[in-house]
């Protein structure tokens, strides 16, 4: 697979080999996705595929975004990504179908998504902070504790763990393997975990290993 595919997080279960071991793996829907656009060195200072993903009815998309796909003749997508390619690389044309035929049982990928979100966390749970002492009328268990660096220069230095947003995070795991490939239901069964909940989109790419 010269580009990426993207697809929809199912679920985790598990699978045994043969040994009778159990497996921890993620299922995917991945695809089928279509060639919307191809960007060039000469036209965009660059080599790219952009590719849709989830078919949609038009009535759910804009209208610069329905005049986009249609130039390419394909369905109407609610989800577009660009991926780089090298020049010398055999590019899809446009409108090509881009399926999860492409990829191999013992194929390693790098997938993308965004974790899950945890609403406002505090330095404990975000950074892994301690307690404060939890006896002798301490009244500072999981504050966060003196911020300040003192008279010089008497501000808080840019950059400080400090409670706020945790997770819902751009996150990318590298070198997962693919234990089976399902092509009649385009599902894609992963070893491990992959970022995001249920439900959550998935960008996925052949890994350099």
């Amino acid at each position: 697979m010269t580009i990426g595919i993207m697809g929809t997080k199912i679920g985790m279960t598990q699978i045994f080999d043969n040994n009778g071991l159990a497996i921890p793996v993620t299922i995917i829907k991945t695809g089928p996705c279509f060639v919307t656009q191809k960007k060039t060195v000469e036209k965009d200072g660059y080599d790219a595929i952009q590719i849709g993903y989830k078919i949609v009815k038009p009535n759910k998309l804009n209208k610069p975004l329905i005049g986009h796909i249609t130039k390419s003749g394909t369905h109407t997508l609610k989800y577009l990504k660009e991926y780089k390619i090298n020049h010398s690389d055999s590019s899809p044309d446009l409108g090509d179908l881009i399926s999860v035929d492409q990829l191999n049982i013992g194929q390693y990928v790098n997938i993308t998504g965004n974790s899950i979100g945890k609403g406002f966390g505090s330095t404990r749970k975000r950074h892994n902070f301690n307690f404060g002492p939890m006896t002798h009328g301490s009244k500072n268990h999981r504050a966060p504790g003196s911020i300040g660096a003192g008279t010089t220069p008497g501000r808080v230095i840019p950059n400080k763990r400090m409670p706020g947003r945790l997770g819902n995070q751009r996150t990318t795991i590298k070198n997962l393997e693919i234990i089976d490939i399902n092509t009649d239901d385009n599902l894609l069964i992963i070893k491990g975990a992959v970022p995001g909940k249920r439900g959550n989109l998935l960008s996925i790419q052949a890994s350099k290993k």
